[in-house]
């Protein structure tokens, strides 16, 4: 995959050497935007612009670039859009970087033992504009060289197949039925809360 980034987008990829500097670059130099499209981490990089599936596709790439396996998790919302992680593992224990327009749905520490674990870290901050929590489901791990086909890094087109595939493969319930009943509302300062920084 090194071979189709330009030199300088691969010594940008190569200095986002941790998770934690990868989630940095997201947070701090790319700027959240509410686009329909799903671009690939080379128009990330050019553009400065990234939603949660543009962003994970971005974390996925520096993480190969980085000897990481680029593995995405779609979590599944009711009344609210999906979230996208990229996903990895250190030590036996999973982590996550995302981008967001909530403050509660980005990094993970790698310190969560399963990927529900992980999954369910996010429950009580993924929350509507109704003020209702709203994850439901979340997929497996996908590894991207599955769509190396496609220069998933580096095309030029939306590569909305990644988005679709990775939405419509079976998921994994977070909640019983009988749970889902009983949800409650958000806490508004916890509302409050998510809602810092957000455009």
């Amino acid at each position: 995959m090194e071979e189709r980034f330009s030199p300088e987008e691969l010594r940008l990829l190569k200095s986002l050497d941790r998770p934690a500097k990868i989630q940095a670059f997201l947070d701090n130099e790319v700027r959240y935007h509410h686009e329909t499209a799903c671009r690939s981490p080379r128009r990330v990089i050019r553009d400065r612009l990234a939603h949660c599936a543009e962003g994970a596709l971005f974390a996925a790439a520096a993480l190969d670039v980085n000897g990481v396996p680029p593995l995405i998790v779609d979590l599944e919302a009711v009344r609210d859009d999906d979230h996208f992680l990229a996903v990895f593992r250190e030590h036996g224990r999973w982590g996550a970087i995302a981008k967001s327009n909530y403050a509660g749905l980005r990094f993970r520490e790698p310190v969560y033992r399963t990927l529900r674990e992980l999954v369910m870290s996010y429950y009580e901050h993924y929350f509507n504009a109704a003020g209702e929590k709203t994850l439901r489901t979340f997929s497996r791990p996908v590894n991207l060289h599955r769509f190396d086909h496609l220069s998933w890094t580096t095309a030029e087109d939306d590569v909305w197949e990644i988005c679709e595939y990775v939405c419509t493969i079976p998921h994994t319930r977070v909640l019983t039925p009988a749970i889902e009943r009983r949800r409650r509302q958000v806490d508004a300062r916890l509302f409050e809360a998510g809602h810092v920084g957000a455009i």
